[in-house]
């Protein structure tokens, strides 16, 4: 089973979205973490919307809604053979001014 973190930005972030948004969010990582534990270094189904954030090598963005955003990235494993995600923002677009 995959492993994570959240940075503090990302919690504050979290806070702040309604209940409806932080419900899609919840849907779409069941989706993400299925497709993780199948393939740990991250083929993802189409619809999940995954790629990587422009100007970045390491940090990728999950689309969960229409305008709603989150970035993460693989660090280093917690538990041997499992992938460890680092959530780092959600919100809407705004996040990629500081991704």
């Amino acid at each position: 089973m995959p492993t994570f973190f959240m940075l503090d930005r990302f919690k504050r972030d979290l806070e702040g979205l309604t209940p409806e948004q932080r419900e899609a969010f919840q849907r779409a990582v069941k989706i993400f973490v299925e497709d993780l534990r199948v393939s740990p270094r991250g083929t993802f189904r189409r619809g999940l919307r995954i790629r990587r954030v422009q100007g970045t090598e390491h940090i990728w963005e999950l689309t969960w809604a229409p305008d709603g955003r989150a970035t993460w990235q693989l660090g280093e494993e917690v538990m041997p053979g499992e992938p460890h995600v680092i959530w780092r923002r959600i919100g809407t677009h705004h996040i990629f001014e500081r991704p």
